[in-house]
């Protein structure tokens, strides 16, 4: 099995910053992408963004320019730098890694348990 614990995340006022992380641990053989997802009260979950093994990286058009995200393959860790934050972009925050348990290439998504980020005006 594969966790993923998440942690960061909190109250910060419009224009502010704040940090995740998540680690994964667990048996696999690679963890081909990680990344971050949020869900809105109301909404549905959406990807914010991820970084694959490579380094290459994908993101939602919203956090484009003040969101980066970076990743330590040594230590299975994925960090997402949040500056300039929105009250839109309250939400739980959700890391997912997508891994691959054996040498076969066959991938599983895996989540940790969402962190709370919460955006004042």
């Amino acid at each position: 099995q594969v966790q993923l614990v998440e942690s960061g995340g909190g109250l910060v006022q419009a224009g502010g910053s704040l940090n995740l992380s998540c680690t994964a641990s667990g048996r696999f053989f690679s963890i081909n992408a990680m990344g971050w997802y949020r869900q809105a009260p109301g909404k549905q979950r959406e990807l914010v963004t991820i970084i694959t093994i490579g380094g290459r990286t994908n993101s939602a058009d919203s956090v484009k320019g003040r969101f980066t995200i970076s990743r330590d393959n040594a230590k299975n860790t994925v960090y997402l730098q949040m500056n300039s934050l929105k009250p839109e972009d309250t939400a739980v925050y959700y890391c997912n890694a997508r891994v691959r348990r054996t040498i076969t290439p066959r991938e599983s998504d895996y989540w940790g348990q969402g962190t709370q980020v919460t955006v004042s005006s």
